[in-house]
């Protein structure tokens, strides 16, 4: 058998076997299962208890009969290795069972992981012959994720999204609408503003030592990292730690609006910052330091509309729940957040609206959004 390990874990407490015959075991159709990875995901983000998925891969190609027969020499293992309050339904109808292991404790990661490895392979290793034992692949997925910020692999865990992916490929149609939007869109940007792109980059040149374009590694849709492109606005070699520090203090709501006016209003983000050149202060008021994002839509790592890529330390400081703005939706240039007060809103109310676009979005919603950013640009508010 091909035991392997998803490389997001957490703690894994202990297993209660609860012996069972198969007749008293369900198996849940595959369509209800991934129904049941949603939930367990939702109740997962509202409780911080862990659940472990396992997933046995039986193959495609095995007659119907043989898969029939591993299949209830499988269950009669399971049924010795769980618990009544686990989940054993169809990951994918007649070839890839799984199991959920619900609210899981906190600890030793590794150790669980390893005793749980054992205890599944040894039920399975006394009811299967060897040959299908050997032909069974077998993988484990914890959620919530262990969202390794040094790599350079996707953040996410697809095994344990299927809801998402399914609602993608339900709603494919309108997904090429956008994606031809996308591409119509970046190609006519790019070339009605070539003069200012040109204009911009001898600014930024002469103004200032470093590259015209600004490098940065930001995090895309389903935890995928790209490099996002700007128009350099800051000084080269600085540091960013206070940058850090306050976006931490912003994502847990401790952060106080800067730049108040006489109305007792401000925005939550940076505005003294020295880092800053005097022409960069003016790409940023009026958002020209974005125009270099057109060539990320035009190769498919960001959308003319959809949440903003966040850095790789602000994913760091995120909540549960947080992370479901980057599952749901490809990263935008601008969005429901740039149209809806920018950074007048707090952390939290931003993420809802990302999330209300990326759940009830359309083309038409891109259109309206579209049509009223060039005014959000030049009123400028919220932009630093």
């Amino acid at each position: 058998m091909n035991v392997r390990r998803s490389d997001n874990g957490s703690h894994l407490g202990p297993v209660v076997a609860v012996p069972r015959s198969v007749e008293e075991r369900s198996i849940l159709n595959e369509q209800a299962f991934l129904r049941m990875i949603s939930l367990e995901r939702k109740r997962s983000e509202r409780s911080r208890m862990p659940f472990l998925l396992i997933l046995l891969d039986m193959g495609e190609n095995l007659p119907s009969e043989k898969n029939e027969k591993i299949l209830g020499n499988v269950l009669t293992a399971l049924a010795r290795s769980t618990r009544e309050t686990d989940i054993t339904g169809w990951y994918k109808d007649h070839s890839v069972v799984g199991i959920m292991f619900t609210e899981i404790g906190i600890g030793d990661r590794s150790a669980s992981l390893d005793t749980l490895i054992n205890r599944v392979s040894e039920a399975l290793r006394g009811n299967l012959t060897f040959e299908q034992f050997n032909h069974i692949n077998l993988s484990f997925h914890v959620f919530p994720e262990d969202w390794d910020q040094e790599t350079s692999q996707r953040l996410s865990n697809p095994r344990l999204y299927p809801d998402l992916r399914e609602r993608d490929d339900a709603r494919r149609t309108i997904c090429v609408i956008k994606r031809i939007m996308d591409v119509a869109g970046s190609i006519t940007a790019l070339a009605l503003f070539a003069p200012i792109f040109l204009l911009v980059a001898i600014a930024v040149r002469a103004t200032s030592k470093g590259p015209i374009l600004f490098r940065q590694r930001r995090i895309g849709q389903y935890g995928e990292p790209f490099v996002f492109l700007k128009f350099r606005t800051m000084q080269v070699n600085n540091d960013a730690a206070v940058h850090k520090e306050y976006v931490k203090k912003l994502i847990l709501g401790k952060a106080e609006p800067q730049g108040m006016d006489g109305n007792g209003n401000g925005i939550y983000k940076l505005t003294k910052d020295s880092r800053i050149t005097r022409v960069g202060a003016f790409l940023r008021r009026t958002s020209l330091d974005e125009l270099p994002q057109f060539i990320n839509v035009l190769q498919g790592k960001m959308s003319l509309v959809g949440p903003r890529p966040p850095v790789p330390y602000e994913v760091e400081a995120y909540d549960l729940w947080h992370r479901s703005r980057l599952m749901e939706a490809k990263p935008g240039i601008t969005g429901l957040w740039q149209v809806n007060g920018r950074s007048r809103v707090k952390f939290d109310e931003m993420v809802r609206l990302d999330l209300r676009y990326a759940r009830s979005w359309s083309p038409l919603m891109d259109v309206s959004i579209l049509l009223r950013t060039p005014r959000a640009m030049v009123i400028g508010e919220g932009a630093h």
